[in-house]
């Protein structure tokens, strides 16, 4: 009864928290500001800019000093002096000078340093490549290697330590641009790098284009190109809106037109999350040719953001610049904002920095303006917490239920007394199976690629048969609560703990990772705090594993089964529905584009090819249903091995339809963000995709049941690890250090874990929220859960090599694991092979070492 009230209570705090979000309005995917303006200049043009040891870095750039124009017998004058502001909310200093005036170069942030490529200043263009460092209130400059040639008005961006430029200007009176892309090498420092002429890109030669980097990329966006006709004296500009994509093994591919030419917009472009580059404003040539005539009613250049997504290769407007045109702008232009062009974009302090740039033609502005990417929350209403709520009750009713029958018995609590039924136990081995994760995961993978992973997942019917007519019998006949117990009696008590502490270690390390990404993505759809988000997930979960044990689990996982493959059918219908064409419509474009490719034929061993995929897949489902406890374990609450039997092939059966659902959904969010790329958040994780359109694109109510889903597969994944652990920590160690222990002992030390597992996993996933990043913790996952293959290579000896002793697979699991560690960190298979490496190094060890060191008998 307490814990029911403690879940009533939570359920009260998050509705009552929903109520206060609901009616937000949707934010905006950037936040503008402006830094302090530059001092003592109208603003400079073509300047160059970076970040040096946390400090903001402005240098030279051209402009007219008393502020006119060509047209009014003012001259351009180019500029040395080197600005410095170390605060946002700081003064600009002058640092240092430049070692010559000079303008419209390439700027790129290196490793605390400035470096500045190229340049011009009235008469010349210049080769000269120098780093800038601030130390002590001043600047210092580095020569580096110069250009191959002078270069003006080119592009370029830092790959890791590679700089890549493009395009531009060879001198001051060209008449054509250039088509060339360099890079340099900075990886082993300065000494000895040298510029590698690459290949053109297969389009008109530019200067004026911007650059980005996504995903090891090199892009190449618009610009503009220089055309002289038969009898023209000067070159024509033409402005270019075609857009190309260089990567290091495969060389130059077309990308999606802009809708727009962008010469001259802030370079390089903004890599927004995973999957995004944006570009903030550029000239789109409309007016060029009325240059001259329009002068001081010259209306400015674009003030667009334009997005790029490289998975759906598709453009779109998804913000607009900062600006605010006072009623003397054509006059006195500095008391308004304008979108600025011909400047740097500078990634400092985690904001988008545009220092100074011309706003008009002939005309400058000292402003600088910052753009903070930031994450909007998503629309979740009041109805949508009523079905979740409706959700959360049903799982409480279930619990109360079952709890009043269970007796206070380990039999009970580990096992449901032996009376689930198989079909129960079947939805109950895949709904512990299909974590949250996994619900997020596959359709981001298939939405990001294409099918090549659905075959890992089913073959789990290959799997099936074996695990029945050799694992099963031995786990029945045996009368095992732990899996693990099975190591002693083939072989000896110190490999059963050695297999027993493995899998502890690796689920209680797991279950801080499925309480925390979950509840991040929760948090970030629905507007909910992280950490309410966090305590909700686990008070519930514990509260249902303590009060009901196995049997509660099994239950709730039924239950949850339904409305996760519900949620994710009714999204997969509700998108199908959105495009005019229907699933015609999403099955044709999908095949057209090559999305449901299901085999590689030909690649590397690193690669997903179809052979890597079947073994790999074949040996990672052996390794969950021979020797996880979380799956085993519904093996042994059947009555009978019969109805176990069952219950394995309902689980197998089972994988093939909902994998297809959730491939299908990854597919249609393709499709889907196609044909509406202004709905999808640029700086969010690929990962989030449907979390992501499930709040922002479903209707209300719809939203709701399928959060709850993804609330199942989160607790589902979360019970079902504790009520495991519980089981192994009881039997296997407690057990084993107070033989002498009674039954309900047992019972009590078992519930007691339960809940210090729930508080751990807490723990885990707020310290990952301080942590902010989650990649330490997924390395560290990596590694441990190297040890999954090695576990189930004991499990194999012991069926299959019955001249394997005890000491020959002790040294063969840990030969194996330190062997799966290099193969893991030289990177020389695909992670699919790793069970089979793992497997096989187990095994082969274990042959041969129980051949060298013969059991005493």
């Amino acid at each position: 009864m307490k814990n029911c009230l403690l879940i009533c209570s939570f359920l009260f705090l998050l509705f009552s928290g929903s109520l206060l979000a609901q009616d937000k309005a949707h934010p905006s995917y950037v936040r503008w500001g402006e830094l302090p303006p530059l001092p003592g200049t109208p603003g400079l043009a073509g300047c160059f800019a970076g970040v040096s040891n946390g400090t903001l870095l402005v240098g030279g750039g051209a402009n007219f000093p008393d502020g006119g124009t060509p047209w009014t017998g003012s001259n351009k004058t180019w500029q040395d002096k080197v600005y410095a502001l170390e605060t946002a909310t700081g003064s600009w200093k002058e640092a240092g000078k430049l070692p010559r005036p000079l303008a419209y170069g390439v700027s790129v942030t290196w490793k605390g340093g400035l470096i500045c490529v190229g340049g011009s200043d009235a008469n010349n263009h210049y080769a000269d490549v120098f780093l800038l460092q601030y130390t002590n209130g001043r600047v210092q400059t580095t020569p580096l290697p110069a250009l191959p040639k002078p270069l003006a008005n080119a592009c370029g961006v830092l790959i890791g330590d590679v700089i890549y430029i493009a395009g531009g200007t060879a001198s001051p009176a060209a008449t054509a641009a250039e088509l060339v892309c360099w890079s340099l090498d900075l990886s082993k420092g300065v000494a000895g790098a040298q510029w590698t002429i690459l290949p053109g890109w297969p389009g008109p030669a530019r200067m004026l284009a911007v650059a980005g980097t996504l995903d090891g990329a090199f892009y190449l966006m618009s610009g503009v190109e220089l055309v002289k006709g038969a009898g023209d004296s000067v070159a024509h500009r033409v402005f270019l809106k075609d857009a190309y994509r260089y990567t290091p093994a495969k060389g130059w591919a077309k990308v999606a037109d802009l809708p727009e030419p962008v010469a001259a917009a802030p370079s390089p472009a903004y890599t927004s999350g995973q999957s995004h580059l944006l570009v903030f404003g550029g000239d789109h040539g409309r007016y060029f040719e009325q240059n001259a005539i329009l002068k001081e009613k010259h209306p400015g250049f674009s003030d667009k953001v334009w997005a790029y997504n490289n998975i759906t290769d598709v453009w779109t407007a998804i913000d607009t610049i900062l600006t605010h045109k006072e009623a003397d702008a054509a006059q006195q232009p500095n008391n308004s904002v304008w979108a600025p062009v011909t400047t740097p974009s500078v990634l400092w302090n985690g904001s988008v920095v545009f220092p100074s740039g011309e706003v008009r033609p002939a005309v400058r502005t000292p402003r600088v303006l910052m753009a903070t990417p930031i994450q909007p929350a998503g629309a979740f209403h009041v109805l949508d917490w009523i079905i979740v709520g409706i959700y959360f009750l049903l799982v409480i009713g279930i619990s109360v239920i079952v709890s009043r029958k269970m007796e206070s018995s380990t039999n009970d609590f580990f096992l449901g007394g032996g009376k689930i039924p198989w079909w129960a136990a079947g939805l109950s081995i895949f709904g512990s199976k299909l974590s949250a994760l996994t619900f997020i995961a596959i359709p981001a993978k298939a939405y990001a690629t294409d099918w090549v992973y659905l075959l890992n997942n089913i073959m789990i019917v290959a799997v099936a048969p074996l695990i029945v007519y050799f694992y099963l019998p031995y786990f029945r006949k045996m009368q095992l609560t732990s899996v693990y117990e099975y190591l002693r009696i083939r072989f000896n008590q110190r490999v059963k703990l050695l297999g027993s502490l493995t899998f502890v270690l690796f689920q209680v390390s797991r279950l801080g990772i499925v309480i925390y990404l979950p509840a991040l993505v929760l948090s970030a759809v629905t507007g909910i705090n992280i950490f309410v988000c966090i305590i909700g997930i686990t008070v519930i979960t514990t509260a249902y594993s303590v009060s009901g044990g196995i049997e509660a689990v099994v239950w709730t996982e039924v239950m949850q089964v339904v409305v996760l493959l519900g949620g994710a059918l009714i999204a997969l219908i509700f998108m199908a529905n959105s495009l005019p064409g229907g699933f015609g419509q999403l099955f044709t474009e999908a095949a057209e584009n090559n999305k449901f490719r299901m085999a590689i034929m030909h690649g590397r061993i690193t690669e997903p090819v179809l052979w890597v995929v079947l073994v790999g897949g074949f040996l990672t489902q052996l390794v969950t249903y021979s020797s996880d406890q979380v799956v085993v374990q519904r093996y042994l609450t059947t009555p009978t091995e019969k109805e176990a039997r069952k219950s394995i092939y309902t689980n197998a059966l089972l994988v093939i339809p909902a994998s297809l659902i959730f491939f299908c959904v990854g597919t249609a969010l393709w499709v889907f963000f196609k044909h509406n790329p202004a709905a999808l958040n640029p700086n969010g994780r690929i990962d989030d995709v449907f979390p992501w359109y499930i709040s922002n694109q479903l209707p209300s109510g719809l939203a709701g049941l399928v959060i709850a889903g993804l609330f199942a597969a989160t607790m589902s994944t979360i019970s079902s690890s504790m009520n495991s652990i519980a089981t192994v920590v009881t039997t296997d160690f407690y057990q084993y250090l107070k033989p002498a222990s009674t039954d309900r002992q047992r019972f009590a030390f078992a519930r007691r874990t339960t809940v210090v597992l729930g508080v751990l996993g807490f723990f885990i996933a707020v310290y990952m929220v301080y942590l902010s990043n989650a990649s330490i913790w997924d390395q560290y996952l990596k590694i441990i859960g190297l040890f999954g293959g090695c576990l189930a290579g004991m499990f194999v000896a012991g069926i299959f090599f019955p001249r394997i002793n005890s000491v020959g697979i002790f040294i063969g699991f840990i030969v194996s694991a330190i062997c799966l560690f290099f193969v893991q960190a030289a990177n020389i298979v695909s992670f699919f092979l790793y069970p089979a490496v793992a497997v096989l190094m187990c095994v082969l060890v274990g042959y041969l070492s129980s051949l060298i060191w013969k059991e005493k008998g």
